[in-house]
């Protein structure tokens, strides 16, 4: 896989860059290698299921989280970019409440690992964006959470222009005061 891993300022959250080759013919990089993964990244990482979503400009997912079956995901854009946002919400953790963000896109095959304990949204820069996510348990609607995209507590920069085209409940999301979190 030939990555190069970094610690973001939620150090639990990794920024990946593979190692793309590429010619005149286009490119190549493996996107996931579960050895270098366990080596690089985190350990004892098991992915169950994979995630295809397309957004059009100014579409905002999220911040979602599972609060009972919490998911580890490694997210990655295949077509466009977005900005991509981690929030920790576990209230035992010195960086509670904070949050970091790094721009993902085709041209820069970088991909983020947030582990499970973090809320994870996404904003979508070019006219479309095809996002592609690994997770580490599967979806439950009985216990997927939102916490809201502009909490003024969390203080989210989000790079978009004007109000961003959001699903109902990702409108209805809680602030961190009110949210359900991890211990």
């Amino acid at each position: 896989m030939a990555i190069t891993v970094t610690a973001t300022a939620l150090p639990e959250v990794k920024l990946i860059e593979p190692k793309v080759f590429g010619d005149s013919r286009g490119f190549f990089f493996e996107s996931f290698n579960a050895r270098e993964f366990a080596e690089k990244v985190e350990a004892g990482v098991e992915f169950v299921q994979d995630n295809h979503s397309r957004s059009a400009k100014n579409v905002l997912r999220g911040l979602h989280y599972q609060i009972q079956h919490p998911q580890g995901k490694l997210v990655r854009v295949i077509s466009g970019e977005v900005f991509d946002v981690a929030v920790d919400i576990r209230r035992s953790s010195p960086n509670f409440g904070k949050w970091m963000g790094v721009n993902l896109s085709a041209e820069n095959s970088r991909q983020l690992w947030i582990p499970p304990g973090f809320a994870h949204g996404f904003v979508v820069l070019s006219e479309t964006a095809d996002f592609l996510y690994k997770t580490t348990d599967y979806w439950f609607p009985e216990h997927e959470r939102c916490l809201l995209w502009n909490d003024a507590q969390v203080g989210i920069e989000w790079p978009a222009t004007g109000e961003p085209t959001l699903a109902a409940k990702d409108a209805a999301g809680k602030g961190l005061v009110e949210a359900e979190t991890y211990a």
